[in-house]
């Protein structure tokens, strides 16, 4: 072997710089303004779409109004923008006729392009109202409100919610179909009297009533064990369901009280409240001593679990079915913040449905005409 081959450089044996005081941070600080810009420049970007998207529907609009021009023009101009500009995508037939239902939804620009005032409003000032959050959410998530949410002010909550929640288009759909904005804020509580104010008005919007348990195949007769198996087995749903910022601590949580155990049926930490939140399953119809338990509980948790910077824990029953009048006036007296709710393991049809279907009892009657073997009726050779 060639020893000078074998000798090592000058710059071989150097060693690696050491790296100067606060390197770390400053790397993590770029980082962080880089990836910032890359959230402005995709929100940018969309703006700039959905911008885009209304103009095109509000230029065919008007010729087909002014015009004349038919329904023909839509399947002819995709195909014309599809042979000149084959990289550009999002303008076949089907999404050009989307832009025009776009812009007809949203005629007025001011109702979803930010407009730049020449001065901050005083307060005898007519108010001014924010234009809908419409170019923060992308394309297919307008498509969707669009389609399915008629009512302009139910839409606006979709949107809000979408933009505070994250939730994803598969995800706004399940929202919209389970009617969620029908539930939230429904439940019985005393927050109003327990809470300050404004996480009391936050704690009422978080609370559903009632909660849809449609991932759920449970069988009469169950246990409330069975049920707190379940929805932990479909905890993600489950989680879904209930909303964003409950974070799973544990099932059947033990505490002794004074020589005695207590096991918690759920226990959750609300992100956003900043609190534990005792979550109790019920079966059947709300009992006015469930609010003493709760309250008990409740007690325990803010004793043992809380942290000095914690707010005061919430509980949560959920049943069956509630007597609103009985749960009102057993949370009168107790001092612990409370909700009382109602689960359902399937959506409630509409009242014009419902009249139309089988009873159980006939859909059994039917069934048992189908199944019950018919008598053979043997014939007379001639």
């Amino acid at each position: 072997m060639n020893r000078s081959a074998a000798r090592k450089t000058p710059a071989q044996k150097r060693t690696a710089p050491t790296l100067p005081f606060g390197y770390a941070p400053f790397l993590q600080a770029v980082k962080d303004r880089i990836r910032a810009a890359q959230v402005r420049a995709s929100l940018s970007a969309n703006s700039e779409m959905i911008h885009l998207y209304w103009d095109i529907g509000r230029a065919i609009a008007e010729r087909q109004e002014r015009e004349g021009w038919g329904a023909s023009v839509i399947p002819r101009l995709a195909r014309d923008i599809q042979n000149e500009l084959p990289e550009v995508k999002g303008f076949s037939e089907r999404n050009i006729g989307r832009t025009i239902a776009f812009y007809r939804e949203y005629p007025d620009p001011a109702t979803i392009l930010p407009t730049p005032l020449a001065k901050l409003p005083n307060a005898s000032d007519p108010v001014v109202k924010e234009p809908l959050p419409v170019v923060q959410l992308p394309w297919a998530h307008n498509v969707l409100l669009i389609q399915k949410v008629k009512d302009l002010p139910t839409r606006f909550w979709y949107m809000q919610q979408t933009l505070e929640q994250g939730w994803s288009h598969d995800m706004l759909a399940q929202m919209i179909n389970s009617q969620v904005h029908r539930r939230t804020g429904k439940a019985v509580h005393n927050f109003q009297r327990t809470l300050p104010p404004p996480q009391s008005d936050l704690a009422e919007q978080i609370l559903k009533d009632p909660y849809i348990f449609d991932f759920l195949t449970l069988a009469e007769p169950f246990r409330e064990r069975e049920l707190e198996v379940g929805l932990l087995r479909h905890v993600e749903k489950f989680l879904l369901e209930l909303g964003q910022g409950f974070a799973f601590v544990g099932r059947q949580f033990h505490l002794e009280v004074g020589d005695d155990d207590f096991y918690l049926g759920l226990l959750f930490y609300h992100l956003r409240l900043r609190c534990f939140m005792v979550v109790d399953l019920k079966k059947g119809a709300f009992k006015a001593e469930y609010a003493g338990k709760m309250n008990f509980y409740c007690n325990v948790v803010d004793d043992r679990l809380r942290h000095p910077d914690d707010r005061p824990t919430i509980g949560l029953i959920l049943c069956q079915q509630k007597n609103r009048v009985v749960a009102e006036y057993a949370l009168k007296g107790v001092n612990k913040a409370i909700g009382v709710s109602e689960y359902q393991f399937t959506r409630a049809l509409p009242k014009e449905l419902q009249s139309s279907l089988p009873t159980v009892e006939e859909m059994e009657a039917r069934l048992a005409e189908l199944t019950t073997p018919k008598p053979r009726v043997r014939r007379r050779r001639q």
